[in-house]
């Protein structure tokens, strides 16, 4: 069954981070919908490497509508998480108890939206501290499935497995698209 998918991403994103996954989710007939401020706002990756356009506003989007959260690292979350309204979003989508999908620097929101603690995820260098401090369970793995409702993977290097994870679990949950 599709799955709708709801990415919230905004400038410099991590280019491989985002089109790789996203490809192979189209590529297995999911719906992605980008989710930033401006619906038609155009968008950059760190690498200038690719574009995308923002098809909803955070503020039409509800939790309801999308069976998966996917949060691109690069600079996005950390630009995202100033604003209280991804925070929000963030923090219904845990409480409704779907998968979140975070690669490299994504659970920095996950972070701020206070939903980690007690959570596995993989070793990312650069929030390492915070999220231990926060209560996270840290696992030096490429990639890092907790009981399909939090993915996550370090480093663009291990977008191929983070992928494979994420179709996986994608498979195994119910659609709200039915």
């Amino acid at each position: 069954m599709h799955k709708k998918i709801a990415v919230l991403v905004t400038y410099d994103f991590d280019d491989v981070e985002y089109l790789e996954p996203v490809e192979a989710f189209r590529a297995a007939r999911h719906s992605i919908i980008n989710i930033e401020n401006q619906v038609g706002k155009i968008i950059y990756g760190i690498q200038r490497r690719s574009q995308i356009t923002i098809d909803q506003s955070i503020d039409d989007a509800s939790v309801h509508e999308f069976d998966a959260l996917f949060i691109p690292g690069g600079f996005s979350p950390d630009k995202l998480a100033l604003d209280d309204r991804f925070i929000y979003f963030v923090r219904n989508f845990a409480d409704s108890q779907k998968p979140i999908l975070s690669s490299c620097h994504g659970p920095h929101l996950l972070l701020e939206a206070g939903v980690i603690q007690g959570r596995q995820f993989a070793n990312i260098q650069s929030l390492n501290q915070s999220l231990l401090n926060a209560g996270a369970v840290i696992s030096d793995q490429a990639v890092v499935n907790d009981n399909n409702r939090y993915i996550s993977s370090r480093s663009a290097l291990d977008t191929s497995e983070f992928i494979e994870v994420c179709l996986q679990v994608l498979r195994q949950i119910p659609s709200t698209l039915q």
